[in-house]
Parts: structure tokens; sequence; C-alpha cells
């Protein structure tokens, strides 16, 4: 098991990252939380990782802190949750929020994220309540910081994400102003995704 990669970060294009490691290029599929926290390109990188092996893939996963690693293998742990809807689950809400979320039983919330119907979101509550104690509390959340970029690097960040074209928008015209980052950009949409 691949359980961290350090190395220089080559290229940073939501969900994807290549991150050099001693002349290896891995490629990496990461949360919008973890974008929010990466450096430059070109600048040294760190990530927890997660890697999946599937008869004709194998899929690395990264995550800036622990316990996004940790939400992320709980989160696939559940039936009907594959690694990209645990990815988007991550992107919309924070760890913290997440569990609070999930202590709350706030089915509404967890439907609001791109993926997740109504069963799946029941099937989240009952499912993880029981540990929204121990991980919610030992948890820190995952606060959502900026980078670089632009509009249109948000909006296909969004797309891949699962969001509708008309959602994303409604989302990035509600939130844009003149010199918001890309990720300020998906932050609020996101913000505005799930109220």
């Amino acid at each position: 098991m691949i359980g961290r990669i350090s190395g220089r970060l080559v290229l940073k294009q939501p969900p994807l990252l290549l991150v050099d490691v001693g002349g290896v290029g891995y490629e990496i599929e990461a949360p919008m939380s973890t974008f929010y926290k990466l450096p430059a390109v070109g600048e040294a990188v760190t990530l927890q990782t997660h890697l999946t092996v599937r008869e004709d893939a194998h899929l690395l996963f990264g995550f800036a802190t622990g316990t996004e690693k940790t939400l992320f293998r709980e989160l696939i742990k559940i039936s009907g949750v594959g690694p990209k809807l645990a990815l988007t689950v991550l992107s919309g809400v924070s760890v913290e929020d997440f569990w609070n979320t999930i202590r709350a039983g706030d089915v509404a919330r967890l439907t609001k994220l791109p993926g997740v119907g109504r069963k799946t979101a029941e099937r989240l509550v009952i499912e993880m309540r029981d540990k929204a104690g121990a991980e919610g509390e030992s948890g820190a959340g995952i606060r959502l910081a900026v980078d670089s970029s632009a509009l249109g690097e948000a909006k296909s960040a969004l797309t891949a994400l699962g969001y509708k074209p008309a959602e994303i928008q409604r989302f990035t015209e509600a939130v844009y102003k003149d010199g918001m980052s890309t990720e300020q950009i998906i932050q609020e949409a996101l913000k505005r995704a799930v109220k």
C-alpha cells in the first residue's frame, strides 16, 4: 500500500494532481479540500494517500491531512459509495461539518452534494452515526484555504465533481468577483450548492 507521497508538484488540474517523486510521476486524484491547501506548481508537496487496486487500474487518491484520508476510507466502506463519490463528499463539505451533519442526522444537507441521493444520504447517516462521536471529536475540520487560478478552471472542476452546467453557471455567477482565484470561486460555489 502507498500511504504517503512526497515530491514536487508538477500539475494541478482538479481532480487530478501529478507529483514527481525521484523522476516518477504519480497521478493522484484529490478532493477540492486538498486542492485548497496545495503549494504552487513546482514546489514540494506531501500527501497522505490511499491506493485502490481494481482489475483494470491502480488508482491513487491523495489528501492534505490524515483526517481526510480516514473519512475517505470510512466512506468507501459504505455500500453504494465508491471513491469518486467519496471525493465529491470531501470536496463539498469539511470533515468537521460532515461529522456534524451525520450527528444531526441531516439527510437533506447530504442530498445537496452531487451524486448523493436520498437513499445514499440515509445510508450514510445510519451507518456512520456510531463513528460520528469518536471521529468527529478527534478529527480537526478541514478549513478551506486559498490558492490561485480562474473562472474557467473553477467551472471545469465543478463539472468534474458532478454538477450540471446550469447549476455551475448559477453558482459561479452568484459568487464570482474580479480577482478571485479558482479555489475561492469553487469554495464559494460549493458553499452555495449545499445551502
